[in-house]
C-alpha cells in the first residue's frame, strides 16, 4: 500500500535514475484508500464511484509500474543505486496502525489510484509475510519478493451474478466434457477389445493363407505331372454325346478328332509292356466310340452319294459343302477301316462316272444339233469352183449358207476371248446359226477341261492324305475315262472329212490353250487327252495343207505348155489370179494363229510347200503372155504385191519371213514392170 502512495505521489522514475524499490510484498487492497493522509473525504473532481479501483485496474497499475522498473533495469545504461532519503518506514507502519498523519509532505495523488474508503479493521488483520527479512530489510532491499498474500477486492452485487452465472456455465461445461469423455473411454475401450479380434483373426487368416499356398503349389507340381498322362486317358461326356447323338458338322469333326488322338494315344499305351489303370479303362470306351463314329462316318458319305445321283443336281456343289468341309471324315475312316473306306471310295467313283458320262452325253447330243459349214474336198485352192457348200452334221447333206473356206475373219476371235463360257445344252439345242467345226470342238472341250479341274481338285482334296497322289490318278482316270472318249469321239466326228484348214488349225491352238491352262492350274490327269486330241488334229491338218499343194499342182499341170495365138494373148488381163487371192487369205490365216509358233510345227513345212506351188502355177501361168516380157512380168508383180498386201498386217517370226520373201519378188518384178 505505501508503494502505491509513492507511485501515486512522484511521476515515473527517469531512466536514469530507476526506483530502488519495484514492488513491496504487501497485500493490496483494492477497496483502501491512499492511507491516512487522504481520508474519507474525497479529492476535488472525483466521485465516490470512481474512487474505487477494480482488481484488474490495480493490478494494471501494478504490473505497468513493475514493467517499467523492469525495463529501467534492464536497460543498456549503467545502473546507479540512489540512496532512499525519504521517511523511515518504521515511522509510516506506525502512522499507518494508528492512523494518524504522516510527518511527511503529502504527494501529489495519482488520479489512476482514487481510494473510495479509509483502511478497514480487515486491511488491519491482513497477515504480512516478509520472509526471513525485517521489514527494514525489506524496505532497503532491491530484489523483488513474492508475497503469498491474497488480494481481494469488494465486488458489487451483479459482478457476484455475473461471476456465478460464469461458474455455472464452466461447471456444466466440464460436466459435459466429463461426459463426453467417459463415452469416448467406453468406445475405446470397445475398440481395443474389436482390434484385438481382427488381429486374431488375420492372423488366422494368414496361417490359412499360408497352408493354401502350400496346398496350391503341391497341386501346381503333381497337375504338372499327371496333366498329360490323364488328358491322354480322359474322354469327355460332351464328346461321347456329340459323336453318339450329335448333328455332323464342323463341331462333330472336332470330336472326332478329339477320339482320334485318344485312340492314338490308347494304342501307343498298350504296346508297351505296362499299360497304366487308366488305359486299361479307356479301351471298351474308346473301342465302342470309334466304332459309333465309323457308323455316322459311313451313313453320311452314303446320303452324300446318293444324293450325287438325284437328277439336275449339280455335283460340285455337293462337294464343296458336304464332302470338302468333312474331308477329315474319310481320314479317319481309312486309318480305323480300310476295307469300307475303299468301298466307300469305290462307291464314289461309280457315282461320278455316270454322272459325267450322262452330262456329257447329253451336251455332245446338244452339241450335234448346232449347224456347221461342211468343206469338203471341193474347197481346196486349185479348185475353181467359186461355188460354196453347207450342210449339218448329219446323214443327210443339204445345202447350207455360203461360207469361205480361206478367210480367218472374225473366227479369230475364238482364240481372243478365252474367258468366255461354254455354252450350254439348252442354248445349243435351240441356237439356229451355222458355226465352224472349231465351235463345237471349243464347247465340248473347255466344259470338259473346267470339270477335269473341279474332279481332280476335289479328289486331291478329299482323299489325301489317305490315298497316294497316283492311287488319286488311277481314280480320276476311271470317273472319266468314258467322258474323255467322247470327246475325242466328237473331235473325229468333226475333222475326219472335213477339209478346213482354218477351223483346224484353230482347233490345234485351242487345244495347246487347254494344255498350258491345265499346266497353270497344276492338273496333270488330262494330259494324255489332250495328247490324244493333239495326235488327231494335227495329221489332219498335214492333209489338208497336202490336199491344197496337191491341188495347185494339178491345176499347173493343166496348164498349156505352148503359148496361145496372140489374138488370145491379146485378151489375157495381168489382174491377180483367184488361186492367188485364195492363196493369199489362206496364208495370212495361218501366220496370224503361227505368230508364237516355232520353227519345228509341222504347219510350217507344209507352207513353205503350198507358197512353192503356188510360185510354180503363176510363173507357168504367166507364159501364158507369149513374148510379151512386161505383161508377163506385171502379172507376177501384181499376184506378189497382192500376197504381199494381204499377209503385211500380221506379226510373229513367221509371218516376217513370208512378207520379206514376198517382197523380194514383188521388187524384183517391179522393175521390169
Amino acid at each position: 500500500m505505501w508503494l502505491d502512495r509513492l507511485a501515486g505521489q512522484s511521476p515515473s522514475p527517469a531512466p536514469s535514475q530507476p526506483p530502488s524499490r519495484a514492488y513491496s510484498p504487501a497485500i493490496r487492497r483494492p477497496s483502501s484508500g491512499l492511507g491516512p493522509y487522504l481520508t474519507s473525504q474525497q479529492r476535488p473532481g472525483l466521485t465516490s464511484r470512481s474512487s474505487s479501483l477494480s482488481l484488474a485496474s490495480v493490478d494494471s497499475s501494478a504490473s505497468s509500474l513493475l514493467a517499467s522498473s523492469r525495463r529501467a533495469t534492464g536497460s543498456n545504461l549503467k545502473q546507479t543505486t540512489t540512496t532512499y532519503t525519504g521517511p523511515d518506514s518504521c515511522d509510516i507502519l506506525a502512522a499507518l496502525l494508528s492512523e494518524s498523519p504522516l510527518p511527511i509532505s503529502t504527494p501529489s495523488p495519482d488520479l489512476s489510484l482514487t481510494p473510495s474508503s479509509s483502511i478497514t479493521s480487515e486491511d488491519l488483520n491482513a497477515v504480512f509475510d516478509f520472509g526471513d527479512l525485517s521489514l527494514h530489510s525489506l524496505a532497503l532491499s532491491d530484489e523483488p519478493r513474492s508475497t503469498s498474500i491474497d488480494n481481494k477486492r469488494q465486488l458489487s452485487t451483479e459482478e457476484h451474478e455475473l461471476a456465478k452465472a460464469r461458474f455455472e456455465d464452466l461447471h456444466q461445461s466440464i460436466q459435459a466434457c466429463d461426459q463426453i469423455l467417459a463415452s469416448v473411454e467406453t468406445n475405446l475401450a470397445s475398440f481395443r477389445n474389436d482390434l484385438a479380434s481382427v488381429s486374431a483373426d488375420i492372423e488366422t487368416l494368414q496361417a490359412r493363407s499360408a497352408a493354401l499356398n502350400v496346398r496350391l503349389e503341391n497341386r501346381k507340381a503333381v497337375e504338372k505331372e499327371l496333366a498329360p498322362a490323364v488328358e491322354e486317358i480322359s474322354v469327355s461326356p460332351i464328346v461321347v454325346a456329340k459323336i453318339a447323338d450329335g448333328h455332323v458338322d464342323e463341331a462333330w469333326v472336332k470330336a472326332l478328332n478329339e477320339i482320334d488322338k485318344r485312340d492314338a494315344a490308347y494304342k501307343k499305351g498298350g504296346s508297351s509292356s505296362k499299360q497304366s489303370k487308366g488305359l486299361q479303362d479307356l479301351g471298351p470306351l474308346l473301342e465302342k466310340l470309334v466304332q459309333k463314329a465309323i457308323e455316322r462316318i459311313r451313313d453320311f458319305l452314303v446320303a452324300q452319294i446318293k444324293a450325287l445321283r438325284s437328277p439336275h443336281i449339280n455335283a460340285q456343289i455337293i462337294q464343296q459343302q458336304n464332302f470338302l468341309r468333312f474331308k477329315d471324315l474319310f481320314s479317319f475312316l481309312h486309318k480305323h477301316h480300310p476295307t469300307l473306306a475303299d468301298e466307300i471310295c469305290l462307291a464314289y467313283m461309280n457315282t461320278m462316272r455316270w454322272y459325267y458320262v450322262n452330262q456329257f452325253t447329253r451336251y455332245e447330243n446338244a452339241l450335234k444339233k448346232i449347224k456347221l459349214h461342211i468343206l469338203d474336198k471341193l474347197d481346196v485352192l486349185g479348185n475353181e469352183d467359186t461355188s460354196r457348200r453347207g450342210a449339218v452334221l448329219s446323214s443327210s447333206r443339204i445345202a447350207g449358207p455360203p461360207h469361205d473356206a480361206f478367210n480367218l475373219g472374225r473366227r479369230v476371235d475364238i482364240l481372243r476371248t478365252s474367258n468366255r463360257a461354254a455354252i450350254s445344252s439348252y442354248l445349243a439345242e435351240e441356237d439356229q446359226s451355222t458355226h465352224y467345226l472349231e465351235s463345237p470342238f471349243r464347247n465340248f472341250n473347255l466344259a470338259l477341261i473346267d470339270n477335269v479341274t473341279a474332279e481332280y481338285t476335289f479328289l486331291a482334296s478329299f482323299f489325301s492324305p489317305a490315298l497316294s497322289y497316283s492311287t488319286i490318278s488311277r481314280h480320276f482316270t476311271y470317273i472319266f475315262d468314258l467322258a474323255l472318249q467322247l470327246g475325242q469321239t466328237l473331235t473325229k466326228n468333226l475333222v475326219s472329212e472335213t477339209y478346213d484348214a482354218i477351223g483346224l488349225l484353230l482347233s490345234i491352238r485351242l487345244n495347246q490353250h487347254f494344255q498350258f491352262e491345265l499346266q497353270r492350274r497344276k492338273i496333270p490327269a488330262a494330259d494324255g487327252y489332250l495328247n490324244g486330241t493333239a495326235m488327231l488334229l494335227w495329221p489332219r491338218l498335214q492333209f489338208v495343207m497336202n490336199a491344197h499343194c496337191e491341188s495347185i499342182r494339178a491345176l499347173t499341170t493343166t496348164l498349156p505348155t505352148r503359148p496361145p495365138p496372140k489374138a488370145d494373148q491379146a485378151k489375157l488381163s495381168t489382174a491377180p489370179h483367184v488361186v492367188t487371192q485364195r492363196f493369199g487369205q489362206l496364208l495370212h490365216g495361218v501366220l496370224s494363229m503361227s505368230t508364237e509358233a516355232g520353227d519345228d510345227e509341222p504347219v510350217v513345212t507344209s507352207i513353205r510347200r503350198l507358197r512353192s506351188e503356188m510360185e510354180a502355177f503363176l510363173t507357168k501361168y504367166s507364159t501364158a503372155f507369149g513374148t510379151d516380157k512386161r505383161k508377163r512380168e506385171r502379172f507376177l508383180y501384181t499376184n506378189y504385191s497382192l500376197i504381199l498386201t494381204i499377209i503385211s498386217d500380221v506379226g510373229g517370226k513367221l509371218a516376217i519371213e513370208e512378207q520379206e520373201h514376198f517382197e523380194g519378188l514383188k521388187t524384183a518384178f517391179q522393175e521390169a514392170a
